[in-house]
């Protein structure tokens, strides 16, 4: 008689892959919490949600029935940046630690990204409507209120008004010049571009990449290779047709000297952008690893 059938426990790569398929579907919080699995392979991401809920749950209950969103928004900001003592890490911002949820549960402190991804699932889960802002620089939380609209600094809990908001886009203008395209959602930065178009809500998807690719650089200027190569490797799944981060991922792989799966890699990236700038280059570097293998 043959035995029960044996099924293969799913890695923590097909679980964030899981996460992020589908747009419709994708699990923001959840995915930002996994990626954390990268340094703990043993990270309970569900216990981690459930502390997050706690905290909401706290706030809930102290919610008048009849709390108008003005109300529930002064509470959430004291409940946030004083009670729990929600900051950001001005004394180490670039620990790739800012960018681990687990963590900045832990410490209280993080990068404004990740403080957005908490301060609005805790607006959330209080009534409130709120979402991220890939903000040029700087992330930031915009809340719909009846009256208007507010918009938050996670880093300091400051809410923002236009004349700030536009002090903060200067120096981005006069950077990039009317030809630019910003860091996040390809807006133009010409003045005459209007500062609504930088507030628009972001993607769950870009969330995560801007996420993923705070990791890369803080890993890329560390050259801590193996952690380079997992965020190339969460990116590569979460945008599977930016060839870019394919072709980054293999020149990680490469540095570690996994030559086979690195040229696979640069293979696809070569057969995708054949004519990039810097395509006879890794062209030439391709045979050197095919020919090399890996050791």
């Amino acid at each position: 008689m043959a035995g029960p059938l044996q099924f293969e426990a799913p890695t923590a790569l097909d679980y964030f892959a899981s996460l992020v398929a589908d747009d419709t579907h994708f699990a923001l919080l959840e995915a930002a919490v996994a990626v954390a699995q990268d340094d703990d392979a043993a990270l309970d991401v569900q216990g981690v949600l459930a502390q997050i809920d706690g905290l909401a749950e706290r706030l809930r209950r102290r919610l008048p029935a009849d709390a108008a969103p003005l109300q529930r928004l002064r509470l959430l900001n004291t409940y946030f940046f004083h009670e729990l003592g929600f900051s950001g890490n001005v004394n180490n911002y670039y620990d790739r630690a800012n960018s681990a949820l687990p963590e900045v549960l832990r410490t209280r402190r993080g990068i404004p990204l990740t403080l957005a991804l908490l301060y609005v699932e805790l607006a959330t889960q209080i009534g409130l409507q709120a979402h991220g802002v890939a903000f040029p620089g700087h992330f930031l939380v915009k809340l719909h209120l009846p009256r208007g609209e507010v918009v938050i600094d996670p880093f300091s809990g400051r809410s923002l008004a236009r004349e700030d908001l536009e002090e903060r886009l200067l120096p981005f203008r006069q950077a990039h010049g009317p030809q630019a395209q910003a860091a996040y959602e390809a807006v133009p930065a010409d003045e005459s571009v209007p500062l609504g178009l930088y507030l628009q809500a972001a993607t769950p998807r870009d969330t995560i990449a801007r996420l993923l690719r705070n990791l890369k650089e803080i890993h890329r200027s560390a050259r801590d290779w193996p952690r380079l190569a997992k965020v190339q490797r969460r990116l590569v799944i979460l945008l599977p047709v930016d060839w870019d981060e394919r072709r980054d991922h293999a020149l990680a792989l490469s540095q570690l000297g996994r030559h086979a799966l690195a040229a696979d890699e640069l293979a696809t990236y070569l057969r995708e952008r054949p004519d990039a700038g810097d395509a006879a280059a890794l062209r030439r570097e391709l045979a050197a690893w095919r020919r090399d293998g890996d050791g």
